[in-house]
């Protein structure tokens, strides 16, 4: 779709299976009457990992490895190198302060190799947390960012459309349909892309999934894709009737991992800040139990404490 603003043709990207995930001024002053009248309790938070592998991780140069920092921020080595998801380190977000601290700081990171963002909204992609990143990093962004990424002063900008790829350090980075929306200012609504990052080497494939609704391309991506282990967000669902275009259910999030046909399921998207009315608890408590529910093995669920590391 291209939309003509200023003077200037602006392309505007959309959702599989036209799906419109923006809300509107009414659904917004809705939805804030409603929180009015929720209570809910802010005391109880994600824990910190007591035994952090900072040591290994800046020593490591040949294993496979995940680290939640928080939110939607992984800290992934694989194949050589260092990898950062929508690094956002943020003390705050809106209004809101953070309700956890990072699981790692900034300088206990070692070098950055790669950088991937999974869209353009303030909790994913956050510059002050870019021009503290250690290293030189090459930034692979959904179509639509990298002028942003120029103007802010980054050249190692890689811009890709759903299901294009590229090849780094022996690593094929894959750009995933999702279904979400994104805006940065008044003007810019949709005005880039949006979606998730497969990262594939001959020996395993991880799935970062950003930020979505539950949707069809689940199953889409399944095809394409034998996937180790999915990254896959939880939080921000309530109220549902809200939020559901946009940020998937832990119910949801559940059903997409068996269409994904994946090995392993690490939660993410929860409890860092508050961008809806659940808690990073009630996620997780949600999510682990539709887990039994589905009667799924165990060992499948990895979920991490802030800091933690999976190798």
């Amino acid at each position: 779709m291209i939309r003509k603003s200023g003077g200037v043709l602006l392309k505007i990207y959309t959702n599989l299976d036209n799906v419109t995930s923006y809300k509107t001024f009414k659904d917004m002053r809705k939805w804030q009457r409603e929180r009015r009248k929720k209570v809910k309790d802010l005391t109880v938070n994600i824990e910190q990992c007591p035994s952090k592998k900072v040591l290994e991780l800046n020593e490591n140069r040949s294993k496979t490895s995940y680290t939640w920092v928080g939110h939607s921020t992984f800290f992934i080595q694989m194949n050589g190198i260092n990898i950062l998801t929508d690094p956002v380190w943020a003390k705050r977000m809106g209004l809101e302060k953070r309700l956890t601290e990072p699981g790692l700081s900034l300088a206990e990171l070692p070098e950055i190799d790669v950088v991937v963002i999974s869209h353009g909204h303030y909790d994913h992609l956050d510059f002050p947390t870019l021009k503290k990143l250690p290293g030189n990093p090459q930034f692979f962004v959904p179509a639509g960012l990298k002028s942003l990424f120029n103007k802010k002063g980054y050249q190692k900008v890689v811009e890709m459309n759903w299901w294009e790829s590229t090849e780094h350090s022996g690593i094929s980075f894959h750009f995933v349909p999702a279904q979400h929306w994104t805006r940065r200012s008044l003007k810019d609504i949709n005005t880039s892309h949006w979606g998730g990052w497969i990262f594939q080497t001959p020996e395993e494939t991880l799935y970062f999934v950003g930020d979505t609704g539950y949707f069809s391309g689940f199953k889409q991506i399944a095809e394409r894709f034998t996937i180790d282990t999915v990254f896959m967000p939880i939080g921000a669902f309530e109220p549902e009737w809200f939020m559901a275009p946009a940020h998937i259910s832990p119910e949801d999030s559940v059903k997409a991992f068996s269409e994904l046909k994946a090995r392993y399921f690490v939660p993410m998207h929860y409890g860092a800040y508050r961008l809806a009315d659940d808690t990073g608890p009630e996620a997780l408590e949600r999510l682990i139990q539709e887990w039994e529910t589905q009667q799924l093995p165990k060992e499948q669920l990895k979920v991490l404490l802030l800091g933690e590391t999976v190798f």
